[in-house]
């Protein structure tokens, strides 16, 4: 029997020589990291399937679900949208943020899924979780959304950065008037970056 290194080398090759079979076993492995790297090596193979991802999302490791919403971030499916709706309850802040990345390429998003992402911005205990839903927010431009962005303006810098480039897609005043208060933010960082989309030196 093959150890766990020889096995994860297995893998590994096989999402760069072809060999379905054997990255696909890689999804069974006992090993969560050989799970994980099982999933990248048939994204690389083009043969990585919806039904894969949806059993990865329910992965009892961690790191096989984060890898899951780091893939779908990536080239988003509308099959894993209920999935990928359920990994944002997950324990887990890796995974959170990952699925909360997914989901910001949703076009078509539903509802439901977004008011998942509005009670993010404001209640998860984790500041990326915040962040990342803040940024999925932003990409998606939903008018709706625009009073969850204004209130993440108050939470903590990496989230009132994330926030200011979260406003570029609305013509709203109330977007306007908080880019024009990010100027004067007691953060520098988010002081540079709202002189840099308004255009005015710092």
């Amino acid at each position: 029997m093959k150890s766990e290194r020889d096995r994860h080398i297995d893998v590994l090759s096989a999402g760069h020589n072809g060999d379905e079979p054997t990255a696909r076993s890689g999804l069974v492995d006992s090993a969560p990291h050989i799970r994980a790297s099982a999933l990248e090596a048939l994204q690389r193979l083009g043969a990585l399937s919806d039904s894969d991802l949806i059993a990865a999302t329910d992965d009892g490791a961690t790191e096989v679900r984060r890898r899951c919403g780091e893939l779908l971030s990536r080239t988003f499916r509308p099959a894993l949208r209920a999935s990928l709706a359920t990994a944002l309850h997950d324990p887990e802040p890796d995974v959170v943020e990952a699925a909360a990345t997914a989901l910001g390429e949703d076009s078509d998003i539903d509802d439901e899924t977004l008011d998942l992402l509005h009670n993010l911005t404001a209640n998860h205990d984790d500041p990326l979780c915040r962040e990342s839903a803040i940024a999925a927010l932003g990409s998606l431009g939903k008018t709706r959304s625009l009073d969850h962005i204004l209130a993440a303006m108050a939470d903590k810098p990496n989230v009132r950065r994330r926030a200011v480039l979260a406003l570029t897609p609305y013509d709203d005043p109330r977007a306007d008037q908080a880019m024009n208060d990010a100027l004067e933010d007691k953060d520098r960082q988010v002081r540079t970056l709202a002189a840099e989309l308004a255009d005015r030196p710092t």
